[in-house]
């Protein structure tokens, strides 16, 4: 993927108000702690992670991402019927129908000429949708388009502490682990063909994708189903019939999602620097996915990038999924790590396992 004429017109995001510790976390896991004989601190040591946001208790996702593209519009001479594509890409949304790109569009007010979908692809929905858009623009199909993100880890956390919490067990604990990294927040990334404004920034130079399919057992979000006896509450379910509801699940093998992943991880740079010419040296920064200290650490060390070429966001906002990376570049430019000029790399890896990279001249 090469692109002669796409911008990353800007960035908005939005954070929730709650701040959730990971000593507050691992509070409600103590007696879990003491049965298993795990040290207190034992999560923040492992993953770097200090906090998280969490939104508040039914928070519509939509709204978050809403509230993410008003921001990343106010910043351009953009107008919301100047916008032609809306994506939402996050792995939250509150309906399987319709897309909740619709009730973003709604609020924005776009063009009844727009298309409005959603895309989902893990953690990496959010660079998808920008490819997705970065085409029409090339193609010249349109001039704007908008993907957008909200993701929420409340919910989940709270499901698997009380799995946790009920079975006891160390592999429960360590399969539930990645699940309390999570944290909450909305992104949004307006893309164009840089004619709206004369100062052209954040050129998409193209991207590289790998796949390693075979390994899409590793990591699971998904719904499964739970038994429920009504039958001391609703006679009607007598003789032992059973409601099945869903409920929300989680499994992460974290050792081989790090192991796995930084393998497809390091194939893929290295496609990406051959693809563009570029070396790892003379790339000036990169952005990538939050996940933890340790696969920070490791994909840098594996791809030969130096430790200060990276600026990183987990330690106070965990991994917030599809919302981690833009908003991490988002927080960059706006402490100046990422300045004009910068040769970037977007550094993007999801469950699957997929990669995708991004170059930007900043």
């Amino acid at each position: 993927m090469r692109y002669s004429k796409v911008y990353l017109e800007s960035f908005g995001y939005y954070l929730p108000q709650q701040v959730v510790s990971t000593a507050e976390l691992e509070e409600r896991l103590l007696p879990l702690y003491k049965e298993l004989r795990i040290p207190p601190g034992q999560l923040e040591a492992m993953t770097g992670i200090t906090e998280r946001r969490y939104w508040e208790p039914g928070y519509s996702v939509t709204q978050g991402a809403l509230e993410a593209a008003k921001k990343a519009i106010a910043k351009t001479n953009v107008k919301p019927e100047d916008i032609e594509v809306v994506i939402y890409a996050a792995v939250c949304r509150e309906n399987f129908e319709p897309a909740s790109a619709c009730h973003v569009a709604a609020g924005l007010g776009v063009s009844p000429n727009a298309s409005v979908f959603d895309i989902s692809n893990a953690c990496l929905g959010v660079l998808n949708g920008i490819i997705d858009i970065a085409n029409r623009v090339e193609l010249g199909q349109i001039r704007a388009g908008l993907v957008v993100s909200c993701e929420t880890s409340r919910e989940i956390i709270d499901t698997m502490i009380q799995k946790m919490m009920t079975e006891r067990n160390m592999d429960t604990f360590k399969s539930s682990l990645a699940t309390l990294t999570g944290g909450s927040g909305a992104v949004a990334v307006l893309v164009s063909d840089g004619s709206f404004n004369k100062e052209y920034r954040r050129k998409l130079v193209g991207g590289t994708t790998q796949a390693a399919p075979q390994h899409h057992g590793l990591c699971k979000w998904g719904l499964a189903p739970a038994a429920f006896d009504f039958a001391a509450t609703a006679p009607a379910m007598a003789m032992g019939h059973m409601l099945n509801l869903a409920r929300q699940v989680m499994s992460t093998d974290s050792v081989a999602v790090l192991k796995h992943g930084v393998d497809l991880g390091l194939r893929n740079w290295r496609n990406f620097l051959h693809k563009f010419g570029w070396a790892s040296d003379l790339i000036d920064k990169v952005i990538c996915h939050q996940v933890g200290t340790p696969h920070r650490d490791t994909v840098l060390k594996a791809l030969g990038i130096d430790r200060a070429k990276d600026f990183s966001t987990y330690h106070y906002l965990g991994n917030i999924g599809t919302v981690s990376l833009p908003l991490t570049a988002a927080l960059a430019e706006e402490r100046g790590f990422l300045k004009p000029g910068d040769r970037v790399g977007f550094l993007g890896i999801g469950s699957g396992l997929n990669c995708l990279m991004l170059g930007i001249d900043w």
